[in-house]
């Protein structure tokens, strides 16, 4: 669930490109040592936002059995703690789709998304996870995690049988469990302080592992989930087909997930409607915080206005920059952000939850400094997220709030996309 907007690139988007870059300069001529120098120097710039934090492979967890789909071993990156922060911990779970049966997943096995061998490494840490008081102030200091995403089912699978036509492993609850328990091994048994969060199919993977986070954890920790853009909702695309809720019963059949998916759920729906979080969010107990756009860019592209769904092309404008869209269009995606609210409404019943659902046409707002807190960043109740999430972490003050309608809210910085490097499932 990547995506690449057209407007300028700031620092924080430039990271990864850079890492790329460097790497390709130093293997040319000594003519090139200039602009490795230069790219050099955007990389100490990048670090008054954030930091550059290497990859750990988990080599142990082999054993376990809690391996990539294609059996390497899971991966995270990890920035310790210092000060007051040293016994409080985010585990940040990476996103990255899905894969709904086994041609599917052999298409990710061999990428990053399916095997750590493919996973390139350092990675920048910013917004939530930035270690830079200014652009994080309440979270700068603590223990800060991103688990890669390597299982295809929102770390949810668990399949004990391996094809040896195919060696697919379907591991993914095995990698949280497996992950969970090296942190507590390097100091989170003596957490104070936890948050379990992530974006996207990290984000889903956050809601539906909020309360099983918590169980692993001293019962003397403050436990909060904090999921970005991952509450998918089970809606009919533009042609009336149901097809999100039968590719979620295809994901959760494959991977196994059903026994790792909430009981409260299980008991009384079919598996497949328990990866939604509409039908298990209001039974989870650990405090949660929302965070999602009512315009999703990635469930309009990908799930609302797909491309079966729209044979001729007739959306493709529309999709890619939302200032483009006829008027049916917009009634349209008005319609499907009734159905989100429609959605969300189970949870608005616990004074421990909190939201920032704004009206922004964007996908995944915390691991974005410019989304996250800095001088331009979207508001809702002229409040910025970060501010949001730490006054509501530490009961400065609660915050649920719901955007109004689009075009409403001028804060929003809504991007127009290159749909090459915005894939569907």
């Amino acid at each position: 669930m990547v995506f690449t907007h057209i407007l300028p690139i700031s620092p924080s988007h430039l990271s990864f490109q850079v890492f790329y870059l460097v790497g390709f300069f130093r293997m040319g001529s000594a003519r090139l040592t200039i602009w490795t120098n230069l790219l050099v120097c955007v990389l100490l710039l990048l670090k008054t936002e954030g930091g550059i934090v290497p990859l750990i492979r988990l080599e142990k967890a082999v054993s376990k059995g809690a391996v990539c789909l294609d059996g390497t071993p899971p991966a995270y990156h990890f920035d310790e703690g210092s000060g007051e922060g040293v016994n409080n911990w985010i585990v940040f779970l990476e996103g990255g789709g899905w894969c709904n049966n086994v041609t599917d997943c052999l298409l990710r096995k061999d990428t990053r998304r399916g095997s750590s061998d493919q996973m390139t490494e350092p990675r920048f840490f910013n917004g939530f996870l930035s270690e830079n008081q200014k652009f994080n102030p309440d979270f700068y200091n603590w223990n800060r995690i991103l688990v890669r995403y390597c299982d295809g089912a929102s770390f949810t699978g668990d399949v004990e049988e391996v094809d040896p036509a195919t060696n697919l492993h379907f591991r993914g609850a095995r990698v949280f469990v497996a992950v969970i328990e090296e942190l507590l091994a390097k100091g989170m048994q003596n957490a104070e302080n936890a948050i379990l969060s992530g974006c996207s199919a990290g984000g889903l993977a956050t809601i539906l592992q909020c309360d099983h986070f918590k169980s692993l954890l001293p019962a003397e920790a403050k436990v909060k989930c904090v999921p970005d853009a991952g509450y998918f909702i089970n809606v009919k695309d533009i042609s009336g087909t149901q097809y999100i809720e039968e590719y979620y019963n295809e994901v959760v059949a494959t991977h196994g997930s059903a026994k790792n998916l909430p009981p409260s759920c299980t008991s009384r729906r079919s598996p497949g409607l328990c990866f939604f979080p509409q039908y298990v969010a209001s039974e989870i107990s650990t405090p949660i915080f929302y965070v999602n756009a009512a315009y999703d860019t990635w469930q309009i592209h990908n799930i609302f206005a797909r491309g079966s769904a729209d044979p001729h092309g007739i959306w493709h404008n529309c999709k890619l920059d939302i200032n483009n869209c006829s008027p049916d269009q917009l009634t349209a995606i008005q319609g499907f952000r009734t159905e989100f609210i429609k959605a969300l409404s189970v949870t608005e019943n616990s004074r421990s939850e909190g939201m920032f659902i704004d009206s922004c046409y964007v996908h995944c707002q915390t691991e974005t400094q410019e989304s996250w807190l800095s001088s331009d960043s979207p508001q809702l109740a002229n409040t910025k997220l970060g501010k949001a999430v730490g006054d509501w972490f530490y009961e400065r003050s609660p915050f649920q709030k719901i955007d109004c309608s689009f075009p409403c809210n001028p804060t929003c910085r809504n991007l127009a996309f290159d749909q090459q490097a915005h894939p569907g499932i």
